[in-house]
């Protein structure tokens, strides 16, 4: 008897909202099943979750803190309860303090913010490996990490700390990346600009793209769909000989 295959899924981390958000409903149009978490609303968590839903996939929305272990492992339980397979990860979910000089920056505030922004996308990539490696029966898989065109500029004046913090998750990206190579896990990473999202207001600035896209070289900023669009040519079978990579989404800047 023929068995109709299971669709792929995807895990997007801090999917209520911008790129993640986006990422979802673009996945979903795609075909992907969307599992998502959230930490705070629940109530943009579910409104992406019935627009997957909407489109003829299943969605999952779980409350789990990334940078937390215990609420790591009860969101990939989830996953493994409701669908039973995980395709990719996108690590996205990801902090963002107001604007200050190194010499300001709260000791408590710089140990969230790695906390979420480092070490929360490697907590969930341990999780993701020992579903999709080779080395533990799986299938194989991709995880794309989210990173930032700080951590090229470093964000002086305003976001060292996010800038550093996002340095060190691309440097796991290639670490892992070499790591899994082998064992069918492809790992890549994304480099967004100044995309239109509501971070910024976290920052103390909502208008800050439009006050910097004069130094863009395309002269804009960019759209959640546009970074949604890279993450999932990335997660794709057209990205199938990439792995370690960055690609920057950012406008030429």
């Amino acid at each position: 008897m023929n068995t109709v295959p299971q669709p792929p899924l995807i895990l997007i981390t801090g999917g209520a909202r911008g790129m993640g958000a986006a990422t979802a409903r673009l996945a979903a149009a795609q075909g992907y099943d969307v599992a998502i978490s959230f930490v705070a609303n629940e109530s943009a968590a579910l409104a992406v979750a019935a627009d997957v839903e909407a489109l003829g996939r299943r969605a999952l929305a779980v409350r789990a803190d990334s940078a937390d272990p215990a609420q790591v492992a009860g969101l990939f339980a989830a996953i493994d309860r409701t669908f039973g397979r995980i395709d990719v990860l996108v690590n996205n979910a990801a902090v963002l303090a107001r604007q200050c000089r190194t010499e300001d920056l709260d000791f408590e505030r710089m140990q969230r913010i790695f906390a979420v922004n480092a070490i929360g996308p490697i907590l969930c990539a341990q999780q993701a490996a020992k579903r999709m490696s080779h080395r533990h029966n799986g299938r194989g898989g991709v995880v794309i990490n989210i990173s930032s065109a700080s951590a090229r500029l470093g964000s002086p004046n305003e976001y060292v700390d996010y800038a550093a913090s996002k340095g060190a998750l691309e440097t796991f990206t290639i670490g892992f990346a070499k790591e899994v190579a082998r064992e069918g896990i492809r790992v890549n990473c994304i480099r967004p600009g100044h995309i239109y999202t509501d971070m910024h207001a976290s920052g103390g600035e909502p208008g800050r793209v439009d006050r910097v896209k004069d130094t863009i070289p395309m002269g804009r900023g960019g759209q959640p769909e546009e970074v949604a669009r890279a993450i999932l040519w990335l997660a794709s079978d057209e990205a199938s000989f990439i792995t370690g990579t960055f690609l920057d989404v950012t406008g030429g800047k």
